[in-house]
């Protein structure tokens, strides 16, 4: 019983030690590079610049949404549209 309570131990430690290892050779060979942070629609927006083509963008989706919406003949549960 102690033989294979030993031998699970054993895996187990060499195991964390392993992964550990590969953990900080990934960090050290391929470093994590920060992603290109965009502006969101709503920093555009919010910024008193209205622009032309973002608005344009909006408002054709909105209008998209709502046509397909009321073409499935469905109820809304939308009080608004």
């Amino acid at each position: 019983m102690f033989l294979g309570m030993g031998t699970v131990f054993v895996f187990l430690t060499l195991l964390v030690f392993v992964t550990s290892f590969m953990s900080s050779l990934i960090q050290k060979y391929l470093p994590e590079t920060s992603p290109e942070v965009l502006p969101t629609a709503t920093a555009l927006l919010s910024s008193g610049k209205n622009n032309p083509a973002l608005l344009a963008v909006i408002s054709a989706a909105i209008h998209a949404h709502r046509s397909s919406n009321r073409s499935n003949n469905r109820p809304s549960k939308n009080k608004l549209t």
